[in-house]
């Protein structure tokens, strides 16, 4: 594609017609021969210093934020090198969203359970769907692996194309607070944005929870329809500056759940709009299903599809992997897997777990590294509150010492009253764990979920707890 109309509404030198460029990159070990390279200062570097090395591997043409050396190749100069580079990723791509209905789905917790169900309503109803999320990326049914919740803008256009050019007519998508800040999603027109809660997360990046509700409220200024949780309190202000088809459990809503009754098997209530009220059912236990349940019959209603024809897909809608997920163990006690790795999440699986539990409730969990780390002790006193034993382990540790972590877990803990017992290594925890429960027991293993690696410095390690626990079953019985 021609660099000048890659670089339609940036400002830029004069360049020649002539110039042809072969790809796009933002990391220097992917420019090519006739490359355009986009300079992004991130986390822990910067990509102004690989110009250089960019330039070396055939890039021709550089877009910076700041005056520096582009060692001969031709200089763009931006204000801000994200948005551009979202920009160009979209023209590379011949502008594939245009031709997606595009839903996003923003909050703390909720967000891959709301997309799948979202993704099922729509296929229900005949549409052809493509899903972006935490738990992997699908065109229809076909899995494709993702390391980010929402990938950087130039790969999402480019999953954009490929969903457009196999004829994806829906794509559902998690848009993380982080996309929106960084500019992930900059220039995307939003079928629909939906809303699910806002708890503490993420404070080592956006440091406030003011700023955390400011990144995730960019969602609600580029979407043609908004579907808001009121029962919370961030939700209730997004409704407030934007018009929105609402939803709740308690607060006065354009779709509220009423006579909620919830079992092991599921969740049962009546949805009630103004001028309707139909029964809905979903296979996940606990309050949090409902709201989600809610989330996605809230989109179907702003996306045309009737209450009747969705609430009839959500009966028929399986259960999210990682998300309070039991386990069959052929024992006598009940083993449930969950993603909860937030102070709100974790209270929402035990609370769950409260409902039907029988015996004990002994949780497993710990805190991730290199994140926020005023969470552990609160994590620590909700865990304590609400089981009956503890297990103190590592999450996905990284680059912090897992007993650091765990000492800063401890004191919630100890606040709580609860009974519990560290183990550091995460096998050995869930080992010791598998060991002490008893008929009727709930073991819940918290903040893994879906994923099958633990982060162990820099590097990912297979971990499976899911395997984990049938090897360590079979062992007990040979």
């Amino acid at each position: 594609m021609k660099l000048s109309k890659l670089l339609t509404n940036i400002p830029h030198p004069e360049i020649s017609d002539i110039i042809e460029i072969s790809s796009v990159c933002y990391d220097s070990r992917k420019a090519q021969k006739d490359s355009l390279f986009v300079c992004i200062k991130g986390y822990a570097t910067d990509g102004h210093k690989y110009i250089e090395s960019a330039v070396k591997n055939g890039a021709v043409a550089v877009v910076v934020e700041d005056d520096c050396d582009t060692f001969g190749a031709i200089k763009i100069k931006v204000s801000d090198s994200r948005k551009a580079l979202a920009e160009i990723g979209a023209r590379f791509y011949n502008n594939p969203a245009d031709s997606l209905k595009i839903i996003g789905v923003t909050g703390t917790n909720g967000k891959t359970t709301t997309t799948t169900l979202i993704k099922h309503l729509l296929e229900y109803d005949g549409k052809k769907v493509g899903l972006i999320g935490t738990n992997g990326n699908m065109i229809g049914d076909r899995f494709l692996p993702t390391e980010r919740t929402t990938p950087e803008s130039l790969e999402l256009h480019e999953l954009f194309a490929q969903m457009a050019d196999e004829g994806i007519e829906y794509v559902v998508m998690e848009v993380s607070s982080h996309s929106l800040y960084l500019k992930r999603v900059h220039g995307i027109t939003f079928e629909a944005a939906v809303f699910t809660n806002l708890t503490q997360d993420h404070l080592d990046f956006h440091e406030t929870m003011e700023n955390y509700k400011n990144a995730k409220k960019i969602l609600f200024k580029n979407c043609k329809n908004a579907v808001v949780n009121v029962d919370d309190s961030a939700g209730a202000e997004i409704a407030e500056e934007n018009k929105c088809f609402t939803y709740s459990i308690d607060a006065p809503s354009d779709l509220k759940a009423e006579n909620i009754k919830i079992s092991p098997r599921g969740v049962i209530f009546d949805a009630k709009t103004q001028s309707d009220t139909i029964s809905a059912r979903f296979s996940t236990p606990g309050r949090f299903s409902v709201y989600n349940a809610l989330a996605s019959l809230g989109a179907a209603h702003v996306l045309g599809i009737s209450a009747k024809k969705a609430t009839d897909a959500l009966l028929l809608a399986k259960g999210v992997s990682g998300r309070c997920e039991t386990l069959f163990t052929n024992t006598d006690y009940t083993v449930i897997i969950d993603y909860a790795h937030t102070p709100d999440g974790l209270q929402n699986i035990l609370s769950t777990a409260r409902e039907f539990a029988k015996a004990r409730i002994i949780t497993l969990f710990g805190c991730g590294g290199d994140r926020d780390n005023t969470k552990r002790p609160i994590m620590g006193e909700i865990a304590g509150k609400l089981s009956d034993f503890l297990i103190v382990t590592s999450d996905n540790p990284r680059t912090e010492n897992p007993l650091a972590i765990i000492k800063e877990i401890e004191p919630g803990v100890i606040k709580s009253g609860c009974d519990y017992k560290i183990v550091e290594n995460r096998r050995e925890a869930i080992f010791y764990g598998l060991s002490i429960a008893q008929k009727d027991d709930i073991l819940i293993l918290a903040g893994k979920g879906h994923e099958t690696y633990q982060i162990l410095g820099t590097e990912k390690i297979h971990f499976d707890e899911r395997e984990v626990i049938n090897e360590i079953l079979n062992e007990k019985e040979n």
